[in-house]
C-alpha cells in the first residue's frame, strides 16, 4: 500500500474518479471541492490531495484545504484506510478534523487517535440526500429567478444569517472567503453554480445555492429563508424549481446535506424527491496534553 500526494487537482481528479464515482453521492463534497479547485484556483489558499493505491488501483483518497477538516472517501480496505492516517499524521498542515460517511470517518478518527494519542468528538451528524426526478408541491406566493451578480449586496447577508444558523458548531468561519465564494457563484455558468431567489412582493424570501460539481451532478446550499417569512413555503418551491431546472438542463443528479436533527427540513427535502443516501459527519479532533515533566504524548506511537 502506497500514498501518493498530488499538486495537481486535475490528475488527482483524473487519478480518483474511478473509484470516487462507485459512490458518487457519498463522495460528492470531495468531488465538488476538487472541482472547485480546478476552475477557481484562488478559492483556497492551500490544498492537500492523496490518493492510496494497491496493487496500482486506487484504494483510498482524501482532501484537505487548511484550515478545515480532511474530507475523506470511503476506502477499500483497513490498510487504505491506515494508509491515508499516517499520511495525515505525517504531513505538516495541522489536521483539525475529519468529515466524511459515519462509517469511515469515525474509524478514521479512531485510528487517528490511536496513532497520536488524541482524542475526538463529533460536532455534527447530517444527512446526505440525493435528487433524481422531483415531485410537485404545494404552489406559494411569488416566484423563483436565478440570482445574477446585481443581487450580490442583498443576498451576502442572508448568506452570512444562514451561517450564524446553521454553522454555528464549526469552530472556523472566513467570512471574506464566503463573501468571494458568494460572488463567484454569481458569475458561473448556470449549471456549474449559481443561486436561485424566491421573491415576494418586492422582497427576497427564500434563497437556496448550488455549485460543487461531480461527473453526473451537483450539490445544492447553501438553503436559508428569513425566520419573518417561514412556514409558507418557499424554501419548497424555490429549491424544487431550481432543483427541476438542474435536473432538466444539466444533471442527473443533485444532491444537498441536512442536520439530521432538523425534521422540518428533511421533510421538506423528502417531499420534494430527496432521498436519504447516508449519514455524514463532521470530527473534531484533539491534540494530545502534554505530560508531566514536558514529554508530550504526541510522540507516541511508532516514530521508526
Amino acid at each position: 500500500m502506497e500514498v501518493t500526494r498530488f499538486g495537481d487537482p486535475a490528475a488527482f481528479l483524473s487519478a480518483a474518479t474511478p473509484f470516487l464515482g462507485r459512490d458518487e453521492p457519498r463522495h460528492n463534497l470531495l468531488f465538488g471541492l476538487t472541482d472547485t479547485l480546478i476552475h477557481q484556483p484562488d478559492a483556497y489558499p492551500a490544498f492537500h490531495l492523496w490518493l492510496a493505491l494497491e496493487s496500482g488501483e486506487p484504494a483510498g483518497a482524501m482532501l484537505q484545504t487548511p484550515p478545515y477538516n480532511l474530507v475523506l472517501a470511503r476506502p477499500s480496505s483497513d490498510a487504505a484506510l491506515a494508509a491515508l492516517v499516517e499520511a495525515a499524521v505525517a504531513d505538516t498542515s495541522p489536521v483539525p478534523g475529519v468529515s466524511g460517511a459515519l462509517g469511515e470517518a469515525e474509524a478514521f478518527a479512531g485510528a487517528w487517535a490511536d496513532r497520536t494519542g488524541g482524542s475526538w468528538t463529533r460536532r455534527m451528524t447530517q444527512g446526505i440526500y440525493t435528487c433524481r426526478a422531483v415531485r410537485d408541491v404545494p404552489s406559494t406566493q411569488g416566484a423563483p429567478r436565478v440570482g445574477v451578480a446585481a443581487d450580490a449586496d442583498r443576498l451576502l447577508p442572508l448568506v452570512e444569517a444562514f451561517a450564524d444558523e446553521a454553522l454555528i458548531a464549526q469552530p472556523v468561519r472566513d467570512r471574506a472567503r464566503s463573501a468571494a465564494t458568494t460572488r463567484a457563484r454569481l458569475h458561473d455558468e448556470p449549471g456549474r453554480g449559481g443561486f436561485w431567489l424566491w421573491e415576494h412582493e418586492g422582497a427576497i424570501v427564500s434563497i437556496s445555492g448550488h455549485g460543487g460539481r461531480t461527473p453526473n451532478g451537483i450539490r445544492i446550499g447553501p438553503v436559508y429563508t428569513p425566520p419573518e417569512h417561514r412556514g409558507r413555503g418557499f424554501a419548497t418551491a424555490l429549491v424544487r424549481a431550481q432543483t427541476s431546472w438542474l435536473l432538466e438542463n444539466a444533471v442527473r443528479s443533485c444532491f444537498l446535506y441536512t442536520d439530521l436533527a432538523n425534521a422540518t427540513s428533511n421533510g421538506v427535502y423528502r417531499r420534494i424527491g430527496y432521498e436519504l443516501d447516508c449519514e455524514a459527519v463532521e470530527l473534531a479532533f484533539e491534540e494530545p496534553q502534554p505530560q508531566s515533566g514536558g514529554v508530550g504524548a504526541a510522540s507516541a506511537g511508532n516514530t521508526t
